[in-house]
């Protein structure tokens, strides 16, 4: 296998797809869960959970991974937690949530597609 950096692999917006816990529903409560990894920082979006990540790239078993803390809000009470995440050969990331003193769960995430901008230039009507 060819030898990848693991934060260019991971870096951008996941949509978080499913977890071991909780439906898509309920992950989707506020806004479309996500994760989004940017070099050593990054971003948690799912229930009514928002929290900010510190982020350390590696691999697992061969594969790019990330492990990270995060600290934030669920609704209005102050949380933290941790986790970590692999890109498997489906392009998904898998990975695990654990809520400090609280709950953890598997979940899997597919990344967004990026939004891309027009030339700028207006389109000629025939």
């Amino acid at each position: 296998m060819a030898t990848v950096d693991p934060e260019s692999a991971l870096r951008g917006d996941w949509e978080i797809l499913s977890s071991e816990l909780w439906d898509k529903d309920a992950l989707d409560l506020i806004e479309t869960a996500h994760v989004r990894f940017d070099g050593r920082n990054g971003e948690l979006m799912m229930i009514a959970i928002h929290g900010w990540l510190d982020c350390r790239y590696g691999e697992r078993d061969g594969r790019p991974a990330v492990e990270f803390s995060w600290e934030g809000h669920d609704d209005s009470d102050e949380r933290s937690g941790r986790g970590w995440a692999v890109v498997k050969p489906d392009g998904k990331v898998y990975g695990r949530l654990f809520l400090h003193m609280g709950d953890d769960s598997a979940f899997a995430a597919v990344r967004k597609p990026t939004k891309r901008r027009g030339s700028g230039r207006p389109r000629q009507r025939r």
